[in-house]
Protein backbone atom coordinates (compact mmCIF):
# COMPACT_ATOMS: atom_id res chain seq x y z
CA UNK A 1 0.00 0.00 0.00
CA UNK A 2 1.35 3.02 -0.71
CA UNK A 3 0.72 6.41 1.09
CA UNK A 4 -1.73 7.88 -1.45
CA UNK A 5 -4.12 4.54 -0.70
CA UNK A 6 -4.74 4.93 3.01
CA UNK A 7 -7.52 6.08 4.39
CA UNK A 8 -8.32 8.17 7.63
CA UNK A 9 -11.51 8.09 9.97
CA UNK A 10 -11.86 12.19 10.37
CA UNK A 11 -12.79 11.79 13.58
CA UNK A 12 -9.05 11.04 14.01
CA UNK A 13 -7.66 14.43 13.45
CA UNK A 14 -10.63 16.01 15.43
CA UNK A 15 -13.25 14.31 17.23
CA UNK A 16 -15.33 17.80 17.43
CA UNK A 17 -16.05 17.61 13.64
CA UNK A 18 -19.57 16.59 13.11
CA UNK A 19 -20.88 13.67 10.69
CA UNK A 20 -24.01 13.49 9.09
CA UNK A 21 -23.65 11.04 6.51
CA UNK A 22 -27.19 12.08 4.22
CA UNK A 23 -26.52 9.29 1.96
CA UNK A 24 -26.58 7.14 4.91
CA UNK A 25 -30.19 8.22 5.61
CA UNK A 26 -33.30 8.41 3.27
CA UNK A 27 -32.64 12.67 4.33
CA UNK A 28 -30.92 13.41 1.11
CA UNK A 29 -32.26 14.27 -2.49
CA UNK A 30 -32.94 10.60 -3.53
CA UNK A 31 -34.84 10.00 -0.77
CA UNK A 32 -33.43 6.62 -0.06
CA UNK A 33 -30.61 5.31 1.79
CA UNK A 34 -27.81 5.02 -0.51
CA UNK A 35 -25.28 3.35 1.59
CA UNK A 36 -24.91 1.50 4.77
CA UNK A 37 -21.77 3.38 6.65
CA UNK A 38 -21.95 5.86 8.91
CA UNK A 39 -18.25 6.77 8.78
CA UNK A 40 -16.54 9.63 7.19
CA UNK A 41 -12.88 8.55 5.79
CA UNK A 42 -10.79 9.80 3.30
CA UNK A 43 -7.35 9.70 2.18
CA UNK A 44 -5.40 10.40 5.28
CA UNK A 45 -3.18 13.40 3.19
CA UNK A 46 -6.74 14.59 2.72
CA UNK A 47 -8.13 14.26 5.88
CA UNK A 48 -4.83 15.87 7.69
CA UNK A 49 -5.61 19.04 5.45
CA UNK A 50 -9.08 18.90 7.05
CA UNK A 51 -7.89 18.79 10.53
CA UNK A 52 -6.10 22.26 9.71
CA UNK A 53 -9.47 23.45 8.46
CA UNK A 54 -11.03 22.54 11.69
CA UNK A 55 -8.19 24.21 14.04
CA UNK A 56 -8.68 27.13 11.60
CA UNK A 57 -12.62 27.39 12.26
CA UNK A 58 -12.68 26.50 15.93
CA UNK A 59 -10.53 29.70 16.46
CA UNK A 60 -13.09 31.42 15.16
CA UNK A 61 -15.54 29.60 16.93
CA UNK A 62 -17.11 27.22 14.47
CA UNK A 63 -17.04 23.48 13.57
CA UNK A 64 -17.25 21.62 10.52
CA UNK A 65 -20.03 19.07 9.64
CA UNK A 66 -19.52 16.71 7.12
CA UNK A 67 -22.08 15.20 5.03
CA UNK A 68 -20.60 13.30 2.38
CA UNK A 69 -17.04 11.97 2.19
CA UNK A 70 -15.72 9.07 0.47
CA UNK A 71 -18.61 7.56 -1.92
CA UNK A 72 -17.96 4.07 -3.03
CA UNK A 73 -18.71 3.82 -7.07
CA UNK A 74 -21.48 1.65 -6.34
CA UNK A 75 -22.95 5.19 -4.61
CA UNK A 76 -22.50 7.01 -7.25
CA UNK A 77 -24.28 4.41 -9.81
CA UNK A 78 -27.23 5.20 -7.33
CA UNK A 79 -27.12 8.87 -7.25
CA UNK A 80 -26.96 9.00 -11.08
CA UNK A 81 -29.46 6.59 -11.92
CA UNK A 82 -31.79 8.93 -9.80
CA UNK A 83 -30.45 12.43 -11.23
CA UNK A 84 -28.07 11.91 -14.40
CA UNK A 85 -26.90 15.42 -14.20
CA UNK A 86 -23.18 15.82 -14.57
CA UNK A 87 -23.33 19.51 -13.24
CA UNK A 88 -24.17 18.12 -10.17
CA UNK A 89 -24.01 14.58 -9.79
CA UNK A 90 -21.21 13.06 -11.96
CA UNK A 91 -21.64 9.26 -13.57
CA UNK A 92 -19.86 6.65 -12.10
CA UNK A 93 -15.97 6.80 -12.02
CA UNK A 94 -13.59 5.69 -10.19
CA UNK A 95 -11.24 8.46 -11.16
CA UNK A 96 -14.17 11.25 -9.62
CA UNK A 97 -12.55 13.13 -6.55
CA UNK A 98 -15.60 11.65 -4.19
CA UNK A 99 -14.70 8.18 -5.56
CA UNK A 100 -10.82 8.39 -4.94
CA UNK A 101 -11.49 9.58 -1.58
CA UNK A 102 -10.58 13.08 -2.28
CA UNK A 103 -13.57 15.38 -1.32
CA UNK A 104 -15.73 16.80 1.52
CA UNK A 105 -19.36 18.17 0.92
CA UNK A 106 -19.50 20.16 4.56
CA UNK A 107 -20.55 23.18 5.80
CA UNK A 108 -20.19 25.05 8.80
CA UNK A 109 -21.77 24.85 12.41
CA UNK A 110 -21.71 27.12 15.85
CA UNK A 111 -20.06 25.33 18.59
CA UNK A 112 -23.31 23.92 20.15
CA UNK A 113 -23.21 22.10 16.48
CA UNK A 114 -26.37 24.68 14.59
CA UNK A 115 -25.75 25.01 11.04
CA UNK A 116 -25.03 27.91 10.20
CA UNK A 117 -27.48 29.85 7.50
CA UNK A 118 -25.83 29.29 3.83
CA UNK A 119 -27.24 30.02 0.30
CA UNK A 120 -29.07 26.99 -0.53
CA UNK A 121 -29.63 23.80 1.16
CA UNK A 122 -27.08 21.10 0.97
CA UNK A 123 -27.92 19.42 -2.48
CA UNK A 124 -30.03 21.95 -3.83
CA UNK A 125 -29.26 21.31 -7.68
CA UNK A 126 -29.79 25.19 -9.24
CA UNK A 127 -28.46 28.70 -9.65
CA UNK A 128 -28.29 29.02 -5.57
CA UNK A 129 -25.88 26.28 -4.91
CA UNK A 130 -23.23 27.74 -6.93
CA UNK A 131 -20.45 29.73 -5.80
CA UNK A 132 -20.25 32.62 -8.33
CA UNK A 133 -23.99 33.09 -6.93
CA UNK A 134 -24.92 37.23 -6.12
CA UNK A 135 -27.77 36.44 -4.39
CA UNK A 136 -26.61 35.96 -0.99
CA UNK A 137 -27.69 37.98 2.18
CA UNK A 138 -25.00 39.93 4.29
CA UNK A 139 -25.02 36.79 6.69
CA UNK A 140 -24.86 33.77 3.95
CA UNK A 141 -22.08 35.62 2.34
CA UNK A 142 -19.89 35.69 5.94
CA UNK A 143 -20.41 32.38 6.81
CA UNK A 144 -19.18 31.09 2.96
CA UNK A 145 -16.47 33.38 3.73
CA UNK A 146 -15.41 31.81 7.15
CA UNK A 147 -15.60 28.42 5.47
CA UNK A 148 -14.34 29.05 2.09
CA UNK A 149 -11.35 30.86 3.73
CA UNK A 150 -10.38 27.86 6.23
CA UNK A 151 -10.74 25.68 3.41
CA UNK A 152 -9.01 27.30 0.74
CA UNK A 153 -6.20 27.69 3.34
CA UNK A 154 -5.82 24.01 4.75
CA UNK A 155 -5.69 23.29 0.85
CA UNK A 156 -8.62 22.39 -0.94
CA UNK A 157 -10.22 23.77 -3.35
CA UNK A 158 -13.92 24.24 -4.14
CA UNK A 159 -16.13 22.97 -7.17
CA UNK A 160 -18.28 25.65 -9.12
CA UNK A 161 -21.37 24.09 -8.83
CA UNK A 162 -21.66 23.39 -5.22
CA UNK A 163 -20.61 25.61 -2.26
CA UNK A 164 -20.65 22.64 -0.32
CA UNK A 165 -18.44 20.42 -2.13
CA UNK A 166 -14.69 20.86 -1.11
CA UNK A 167 -11.27 19.14 -2.89
CA UNK A 168 -7.85 18.51 -1.89
CA UNK A 169 -5.60 20.39 -4.39
CA UNK A 170 -3.36 17.33 -4.46
CA UNK A 171 -6.13 15.71 -5.83
CA UNK A 172 -5.04 14.30 -9.31
CA UNK A 173 -1.85 12.84 -7.33
CA UNK A 174 -4.67 10.08 -6.50
CA UNK A 175 -6.05 7.50 -8.26
CA UNK A 176 -8.81 5.22 -8.18
CA UNK A 177 -9.64 4.09 -4.40
CA UNK A 178 -11.34 1.04 -3.18
CA UNK A 179 -12.26 1.29 0.84
CA UNK A 180 -14.75 -0.17 3.33
CA UNK A 181 -15.43 2.48 5.32
CA UNK A 182 -16.83 0.04 8.09
CA UNK A 183 -13.00 -0.76 8.23
CA UNK A 184 -12.34 2.68 9.61
CA UNK A 185 -14.82 3.08 12.83
CA UNK A 186 -13.43 4.30 16.01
Amino acid sequence: MTKNDEFMNVLEVDPDIIVDLRYATENNFTHKKIYDFTTAISRTNTVKKLGIASRLLKKQGYRIKIWDAYRPVSAQEKLFEVYPDPNFVLPPNPNASHQKGVTFDLTITDMDGNEQEMQSAFDEFNATASRSYDGRTPLQQKNYDILNDAMTKAGFVGYSEEWWDYRDSDMDDYGPASADPNDYIL
